[in-house]
């Protein structure tokens, strides 16, 4: 053990790297071996970051594309003493990853998971695993810190993000996309760190994998630097250099690196990657890396020290001037520092809901939800000025355009309008990157391709972050475009997914409720499901308040002269048509309920007194109504009621020739309901 100091930190992130993933007897060894010297580099020496305080806002992001090698990262974070960080956002005394958790990698309740979670182990920036998910939400971290520094002054944001991305990262497509963007917007605090080893878990990335990745990245407007050995800190230290200096554009560093490095017989195999290198192959590794070979999870004295020394002094250093030029910037604009503030503790200003607006009935014209939401947004804006917005080259055509707002672009960063362009894997992810800088952001789309952006919406639910999913064109209700546009399983998808609120409001007044029920989250993301079609602006003097929407579900219309015999549910611009069958079952003398189901998940959170009340036990003759897929509906109807919904795609036409040809119109509505409640009548009698 005679290596100096640094070297010797370095093998210490290796090998305890290798005894976790040993113990665990699962993992992936290989990648932490390799790039160990890449990540020691980056902390120690450039990475501007405070262990002791990890969640102040204009540290530098380190974001670990390739999340199967976690070990690389829980080794960063236990030797640079990362504190934890609480759930009310208080910086405890406690390690964030101690050694005890290391030695439990992979464990049940450990902070040390298989993948990074971000809200799980503090240190971890976003959730990652799923490749190309990382780079993608980096980029939406490059895209905040610019707004940040445009909107509040670079004195008090200008942090960079880093993003480790092995070949798996570069392979999917998100990463096309995410690149795509950042290059377009010029992110030249965005430095993506390319794990060149082509090693992937079939074998060699040549398999698969021959793509000219420096002249990609170069045709994307792209800083392109190459370090030829991992091993090599100097240059590595010179391409990070480099990367701050460079102005105008993203920077990837190609490095060149050995898998499993130090390995005698798993270097640069496949076998490297994706598991344990058994304890015969450790032992000779040690020997290589001259460490002691009985030695288990060993941190050599000096080594913590160390850290404390280089990242723990510089970034404390950096911290506290930050806070003196927060302190100084609040005693000049005291209403700026508030808006900081509450953005931190995802908080919104009071009375930021006053002035929404509130749609007359009309029942004749209508409004598409889509176009009521647009105007409830824009409210919005007005009272929340970090409030960003979106589309996927859809701005108009999914209402998302803010009046009075400059578009996101080089030179004014600080604009509210992101023109996403053609990219929804990249778009979502993006968005959940902004999140975790803390701003609200949106992004949009048809409800049918929100299936492209589909795993960074899974891991905004996972993260638990308030990203607002907007989606529009949402049924066989848009018509011309066929069933290529016509979304049939995307809600019932979408409602599979957990933590993650779909909302489908049927008028302009629920739409409103809808948008308080989003921006009211802190740690749960929404989607918010709107009408391409005008739907009536229900008489809410005849019927209930849209305020039910705040439960999930509540009674839009009830029976007169009695309990109910049958209940109508449905949502969205099917709620019309359960209401016009009520209508003309009550002149039949059928006694009928119009039940408003906008949001499951947050009607499943009621306690079962309402949940009863809305949906009496004892009335089993029950109707379901969207133009989607059946599946899930059974809950509501149970096996005495009917489901009308899509079992095929859907059909090109004009919207109102497309959904007769599928059953939804008030007559045939009314037909079903008679035949259910008819059925249910014989079965007590």
């Amino acid at each position: 053990m005679t290596q100096d100091i640094d070297q010797l930190a370095i093998n210490t992130i290796r090998t305890l790297s290798m005894d976790a993933v040993q113990k665990a007897n699962s993992g992936h060894p290989g990648t932490p071996m390799s790039l160990a010297p890449v990540a020691y580099e980056l902390w120690q020496n450039h990475l501007r970051y405070d262990p002791a305080n990890p969640i102040w806002p204009n540290r530098d992001r380190f974001v670990l594309s390739a999340g199967h090698a976690s070990m690389l990262l829980y080794s960063m974070i236990h030797l640079a003493g990362v504190r934890k960080v609480d759930e009310d956002y208080n910086v405890t005394d406690e390690p964030a990853c101690s050694l005890e958790e290391i030695e439990s990698f992979r464990q049940l309740k450990s902070r040390t998971p298989g993948h990074p979670e971000y809200r799980w182990t503090t240190g971890v920036e976003t959730t990652t695993g799923p490749l190309g998910q990382g780079v993608g939400t980096s980029a939406g971290m490059a895209m905040a810190s610019k707004w940040l520094g445009a909107t509040y002054g670079p004195e008090l944001f200008d942090f960079d993000v880093y993003a480790l991305a092995g070949d798996g990262c570069l392979q999917e497509g998100i990463s096309h996309e995410a690149a795509s963007l950042a290059g377009h917007l010029k992110l030249d605090n965005l430095c993506w760190i390319f794990d060149n080893n082509h090693i992937s878990i079939d074998g060699d990335t040549a398999l698969a994998f021959s793509d000219d990745v420096l002249s990609r990245f170069e045709g994307y407007g792209w800083n392109v630097l190459r370090v030829g050995d991992a091993n090599d800190t100097a240059l590595l230290g010179k391409a990070f250099d480099e990367f701050k200096a460079e102005t105008g554009r993203p920077t990837l560093i190609v490095v060149d690196s050995h898998i499993g490095w130090g390995s005698p017989n798993k270097q640069d195999t496949e076998s490297a990657h994706g598991e344990p290198l058994g304890d015969e192959e450790i032992e000779l590794t040690k020997e290589v890396y001259g460490w002691p070979k009985d030695a288990k999870f060993l941190v050599p004295d000096g080594v913590r020290e160390r850290f404390d020394e280089v990242i723990g002094r510089r970034g404390a250093e950096a911290h506290s001037a930050w806070v003196e030029r927060f302190d100084e910037f609040k005693s000049g604009n005291a209403e700026k520092a508030a808006e900081l503030e509450m953005m931190q503790r995802r908080a919104l200003p009071d009375g930021w809901d006053a002035e929404l607006p509130s749609f007359e009935a009309d029942e004749e014209k209508g409004l598409a939800t889509r176009k009521a939401s647009n105007k409830v947004q824009n409210a919005i804006a007005e009272r929340i000025p970090w409030l960003i917005a979106g589309s996927c080259d859809l701005t108009d055509s999914t209402s998302v355009r803010l009046s009075d707002a400059d578009q996101y672009e080089p030179g004014s960063f600080d604009g509210r309008q992101v023109h996403f362009g053609i990219r929804e894997h990249a778009a979502a992810a993006a968005c959940s990157g902004m999140s975790t800088a803390k701003l609200r952001p949106l992004w949009s789309t048809y409800l049918t391709f929100s299936d492209y952006g589909r795993a960074a919406i899974r891991l905004s639910a996972q993260m638990e972050l308030p990203v607002v999913h907007l989606f529009t064109h949402d049924s066989i209700g848009l018509g011309e475009d066929g069933p290529t546009h016509q979304p049939v399983e995307q809600l019932a998808g979408l409602r599979a997914m957990p933590e993650l609120d779909v909302i489908r409001p049927a008028d302009a007044n629920e739409v409103v409720e809808a948008w308080k029920i989003a921006l009211d989250r802190t740690h749960c993301p929404v989607a918010l499901v709107m009408t391409r079609q005008n739907v009536p602006v229900f008489d809410r003097s005849k019927y209930a308040s849209a305020e039910g929407v705040q439960r999930g579900g509540y009674v839009l219309a009830d029976s007169e002269g009695g309990e109910p015999e049958l209940i109508l549910i449905a949502t969205g611009s099917e709620v019309q048509l359960a209401l016009g069958a009520h209508e003309r079952l009550a002149a039949d003398g059928i006694r009928s309920r119009v039940v408003s189901l906008p949001c499951w998940e947050i009607f499943e959170k009621q306690d079962q007194s309402y949940r009863d009340e809305v949906l009496p036990p004892e009335v089993t003759a029950r109707v379901a109504v969207e133009e989607a897929s059946p599946l899930g509906w059974e809950r509501y109807v149970g096996t005495g009621g009917a489901i009308m919904g899509m079992s095929t795609f859907g059909q090109s036409a004009p919207f109102a020739d497309v959904e007769a040809e599928f059953g939804f119109t008030v007559d045939n509505v009314t037909k079903v309901a008679r035949e259910v409640a008819e059925r249910a009548a014989k079965s007590t009698t």
